[in-house]
């Protein structure tokens, strides 16, 4: 069984979802320390004057070293500059109408309260909508712990994997200390994602927006545009030549 791990993130963007989509488990990591002004409370969409950044206000003072499931929302009234945002943005977009007023739904309904659970919730949508059916379980539940690669070791180990899809950017330090997955018989796979090009509202195109970008502009052609930036997942001795390479 292969499974991806990862941090729940605001709105993710397209390889968030092309990691998802390649895995048959995707561990959301809300166990680990909550960092500040990351993409776990953050998110941007294209407007007219190129990316916007969308901020959950979260609670942190006082809490430093808080876990992400734990982090709870500072300001339940986010959502409203979050949606007129959106809607500023993308009225115009071909699939505006179809999707605005349950995203609208969700961020009112999930406001208040944890962090994770906003997340969760638009996630849950998201992956509804582009058609991903890819099971999710979130890793406070299976009672593991360890720092780092040894988490994710453990975590493996309790479902069963015998594949693990990273992310590229955790290449910096999980190529140094691959072999505690390799002790549990465990393969490493990094994904390789090439950003696609659409149909993108102000041009010219900037990639690394929301994937609600995405679904606003192309709707039913969302997943199969997701998905054509996927790439043979890299090995680990392939990036280390890489590296070397540069």
């Amino acid at each position: 069984m292969k499974i991806a791990i990862n941090q729940p993130t605001y709105l993710p963007w397209m390889g968030y979802f092309d990691l998802i989509d390649q895995v048959d488990l995707f561990v959301i990591l809300d166990n680990v320390q909550f960092e500040k002004q990351s993409w776990q409370q953050r998110n941007r969409i294209k407007t007219a004057a190129g990316l916007q950044w969308l901020t959950v206000p979260v609670k942190f003072r006082g809490r430093f070293g808080q876990l992400i499931g734990d982090v709870e929302i500072r300001d339940s009234s986010f959502w409203c500059n979050h949606v007129r945002a959106i809607e500023l943005a993308y009225r115009r977009a071909p699939y505006f109408d179809r999707y605005f007023s349950q995203l609208k739904s969700i961020l009112e309904k999930q406001a208040a309260g944890r962090l994770v659970e906003l997340n969760l919730g638009l996630l849950r949508w998201l992956l509804d909508v582009l058609e991903i059916r890819t099971p999710l379980k979130l890793a406070s539940g299976l009672g593991q712990g360890g720092k780092r690669t040894e988490l994710l070791a453990n975590i493996c180990d309790t479902v069963g994997a015998t594949e693990y899809l990273s992310p590229l950017g955790s290449a910096s330090y999980l190529l140094s200390e691959q072999d505690i997955l390799r002790h549990c018989g465990i393969g490493i796979l990094f994904q390789n994602y090439a950003h696609p090009e659409y149909r993108q509202l102000f041009p010219p195109f900037e990639p690394f927006a929301s994937v609600l970008d995405l679904l606003f502009n192309e709707g039913d052609r969302a997943l199969q545009i997701l998905r054509s930036g996927r790439r043979a997942a890299y090995l680990s001795h392939e990036l280390d030549e890489l590296a070397h390479a540069g």
